[in-house]
């Protein structure tokens, strides 16, 4: 069975769940403080930023690596494109993401005022880039839910813990967001924690 060492409020870990809880497979979510990490899995991992993945003698600290792992291993639903193009252009999608806009969650948890002003001015520029895609289609990546949808939730779901407050022109993203909300199984893949982020 696959275990997930995760956090119980961290973006990363709960991007990780989502795609365990899509596939409906058996599997353990063990849940740490990934900063002061249980020495067992300090031994198996040197990362303290990320989830950690573990299946037999298999352990996965990336949360982009991890879930393509699982999305190949368990392929149904599919959240990767089957074509190599699509594959890649997904690929780097998530790359700029993750440069654009996921770096500065970080920031939101920060205690400097200052760093969660421009965090959070980063995020709504690069969230509002969004609209004109979501305008023209359901999801990220065309028609179907994908890897870059599940990415993208924990961001979405974070807004309110955030003090993030969009525009009204960004309605087909808050759209786009109720809609990633409201799939059957993305409420058990949160913690309380998380649910409790948002009223």
């Amino acid at each position: 069975m696959m275990k997930l060492y995760s956090n119980s409020v961290d973006p990363l870990s709960h991007r990780c769940r989502i795609v365990l809880f899509e596939k409906g497979m058996d599997f353990e979510v063990v849940d740490v403080d990934l900063a002061n990490k249980p020495e067992e899995l300090t031994t198996l991992s040197p990362y303290t930023d990320s989830p950690v993945l573990i299946e037999r003698n298999l352990v996965l600290t990336d949360p982009n690596i991890i879930n393509e792992y699982i999305d190949e291993r368990f392929p149904h639903p599919q959240l990767m494109p089957p074509d190599p193009i699509m594959r890649a252009r997904a690929r780097l999608f998530l790359k700029d993401f993750e440069n654009q806009l996921f770096i500065h969650m970080l920031d939101m948890e920060s205690t400097d005022d200052g760093k969660k002003t421009k965090a959070r001015k980063v995020i709504t520029e690069g969230l509002l880039q969004l609209v004109p895609i979501l305008n023209k289609q359901p999801y990220l990546l065309y028609e179907e839910y994908s890897m870059l949808d599940v990415a993208m939730a924990p961001l979405l779901w974070r807004l309110d813990h955030y003090g993030i407050k969009l525009p009204p022109s960004a309605k087909p993203l808050l759209k786009y967001a109720d809609s990633l909300f409201n799939r059957p199984l993305f409420d058990e893949a949160m913690t309380p924690a998380e649910k409790a982020m948002r009223g």
